[in-house]
């Protein structure tokens, strides 16, 4: 069984290839994927050949951890029929290439219990869960306090919020230096670095990846309050030890998110409490991967690019 799939053969060497799959077991599935989207944190890094070493990390390797499609074939071990929907967080089914990610293809094979059903209804916002649930991860458990200031309005940035004010928190404010991408807030407000004067948040999330700020974040808190770092960091982070301090700063690290995490936000989104609209601002038949890879990177405009995979092989 073969594959359309993206592959990175190198830093900036991107194509759409065919490639040889694994066959399936009793426990696996093959889903034909319908959309999947690109990460402009880590796989950029890999894209770029900026990412620092990594566990599973080569090339060449098959991109993507955001997929969504539906099954076309169910293993005996498996409680899956053909014909469900499901969002698929990347694979490692590939002979000849790396599947670290995986999720970039217009096929594949993966284990049932890494699937997790969705509504047919979602299109290629069903490739949206990964990131939703990443930002779910960030904010969500005990002693976790919710974001009053968040760093960046891109697309992890506007589901930091939108979640924020889902639980009932207080709407938190968001900084953004570009003046197009800090439009679309609802129930929260979005400006400028600059003008904002205030130095007592509890909680700083930082969505933006930008840990050579992280000394004037630690200015902005309240003694005692919490920087989250919710990013992809591609440089050491380091920070002047005295402001930090005076401030009794506590620093967080938000790792990837939890099958309960994808649960839980799939039951937000189906619920209403969490809409997932206006996020994809841009889509490219996976054909253009090459061009859609290279505009998610480098168009600021472009919040999240959704490859189509409808007609590829």
């Amino acid at each position: 069984m073969q594959t359309a799939a993206v592959i990175l053969k190198g830093p900036r060497e991107l194509d759409v290839v065919q490639l040889d799959l694994v066959d399936p077991g009793a426990d696996d599935l093959v889903v034909e994927i319908a959309h999947s989207g690109i990460s402009t944190g880590t796989e950029k890094l890999f894209w770029s050949g900026a990412m620092p070493p990594f566990p599973g990390m080569g090339y060449p390797l098959v991109p993507g951890y955001e997929a969504a499609g539906v099954v076309v074939e169910a293993g005996a071990n498996t409680s899956y029929k053909v014909g469900e929907h499901v969002f698929v967080p990347g694979a490692n089914c590939y002979d000849g290439a790396f599947g670290l990610f995986g999720g970039s293809a217009r096929r594949l094979v993966t284990s049932a219990d890494r699937v997790t059903r969705i509504d047919a209804g979602f299109g290629p916002q069903g490739a949206l869960l990964a990131l939703a649930a990443t930002a779910r991860h960030a904010l969500a458990g005990v002693d976790k306090a919710l974001p009053e200031l968040i760093i960046g309005h891109g697309v992890l940035g506007r589901l930091l919020a939108r979640l924020t004010v889902a639980a009932g928190g207080p709407a938190p404010t968001v900084w953004e230096i570009d003046s197009n991408r800090a439009q679309g807030a609802v129930g929260y407000n979005v400006i400028h670095p600059d003008a904002d004067t205030r130095r007592d948040y509890r909680a700083i999330y930082d969505a933006s990846g930008r840990g050579d700020l992280l000394n004037d974040w630690i200015t902005r808190i309240a003694k005692g309050g919490e920087i989250v770092l919710a990013g992809f960091y591609q440089e050491p982070l380091s920070f002047a030890f005295p402001p930090a301090f005076m401030k009794e700063a506590r620093l967080r690290i938000a790792a990837e998110w939890s099958p309960a995490d994808l649960t839980a936000t799939r039951a937000l989104v189906e619920s209403g409490a969490l809409s997932l609209d206006g996020l994809i601002t841009h889509e490219h038949a996976a054909a253009n991967a090459p061009a859609a890879y290279e505009q998610a990177f480098s168009d600021p405009a472009c919040l999240k690019m959704i490859l189509n995979w409808s007609e590829a092989a």
